[in-house]
């Protein structure tokens, strides 16, 4: 189970329509496909998103990391060496995704070399997650037609609504909108991306606060330090801190700060490796967690899945597993499928999915 190679191919998928929120928008998913081969044959796959906005990578830079720095470093040692690996890493500073998506095709191989699924090798609690969807930012009618679509379609009773727009009232009222239509059959939470200051999210929750939602998730920047704790010390919900927590070192800073009372775990950005720790810090400091999604396709939707599925705690809530709905295809020989409401994780080792050689020929943009 030695590794031989490490391969990092960007690809282009254009979205059916841009998703925008507060630190920008996205028009294609312009992400890369991290393959970790073994001496005896197997490939492990997993997908790096790149997000300029919020961790300064790009597609270029994580192909360049991958190729110039980490393939090096890694060549020569075993699956099982996960820790040997995180610390070679660790010696290049930032480049999350790029170390995450190395982490989780380590993982998938070692599933498929022992004909186990991630998910079991992690912990094993179920086989299925409810679904949250993703509404970004529309007029009001727009994105309660949008939520009518996805319920009806897919059976999904949860969305996460974007905002961090001014004035504030441009969100307060699509989230209003979208009480008021559905009442009491969804549920609802909302995401600010750091796009207000600690003054209007105050004001904006205020103006929600007969809404009943679920979270609050970055509505102000985590550097706004003592805003921040003075926000969430008067919100009677949990706040989640997402961007300000990529690390068991930021988790720990902003939850004994005050500045947050919930997690978002992001496989794309923690991998297995490093998401595990984040849960098992959470869960022994009592934090609510979501499975947060980083604009992922199928490939990434399917290890934030084998993650989810694995603990108790990960699965309470509905999932942020359906971005992918937006995408016009992508590179699964068999996609994944929501239905009531719910995704399961794939039966099969490793991941259980499987790279479509065509799609990946005639998306991939280095050839």
């Amino acid at each position: 189970m030695k590794i031989v190679a490490i391969g990092a191919i960007p690809f282009s998928i254009p979205y059916t329509k841009p998703l925008r929120f507060a630190s920008g928008e996205v028009h294609a998913a312009e992400h890369v496909l991290v393959r970790v081969h073994t001496d005896d044959g197997i490939v492990g796959v997993a997908e790096a998103p790149p997000r300029p906005f919020t961790y300064g990578e790009t597609q270029t830079g994580i192909v360049a990391v991958i190729e110039q720095y980490f393939a090096p470093a890694l060549i020569g040692l075993t699956l099982t060496e996960r820790e040997v690996a995180h610390t070679r890493m660790a010696r290049t500073v930032g480049n999350p995704t790029a170390k995450a998506a190395i982490d989780m095709a380590m993982w998938d191989a070692l599933g498929q070399s022992l004909r186990l699924s991630v998910s079991e090798m992690l912990g094993g609690y179920t086989d299925r997650m409810r679904v949250s969807h993703m509404l970004g930012f529309d007029d009001p009618v727009k994105m309660v037609a949008e939520a009518e679509r996805i319920r009806e379609t897919y059976g999904i009773n949860t969305f996460k609504v974007k905002v961090g727009r001014r004035p504030v009232q441009l969100d307060t009222a699509v989230v209003r909108a979208l009480r008021e239509r559905f009442g009491d059959a969804i549920e609802l939470y909302v995401d600010g991306n750091r796009g207000w200051s600690a003054a209007e999210s105050l004001r904006a929750m205020r103006e929600m606060a007969d809404l009943d939602l679920l979270f609050a998730e970055e509505l102000c920047p985590a550097d706004d330090v003592l805003s921040r704790r003075r926000l969430v010390g008067q919100l009677d919900m949990p706040f989640i801190a997402d961007e300000s927590v990529p690390t068991p070192a930021d988790v720990t800073r902003e939850v004994l700060g005050g500045s947050a009372t919930a997690i978002s775990i992001k496989t794309a950005r923690t991998g297995f490796t490093g998401s595990t720790r984040v849960h098992h810090l959470a869960e022994g400091l009592g934090l609510d967690m979501v499975m947060g999604n980083q604009i992922d396709g199928q490939i990434g939707t399917a290890c934030t899945v084998s993650f989810g599925t694995a603990f108790e705690r990960t699965s309470r809530h509905a999932g942020e597993l359906s971005n992918f709905l937006d995408m016009s295809d992508d590179l699964l020989t068999v996609p994944l499928q929501i239905s009531d409401g719910q995704l399961h994780r794939r039966p099969g080792p490793g991941l259980g999915i499987e790279i479509d050689p065509d799609k990946l020929a005639h998306y991939r943009t280095d050839n």
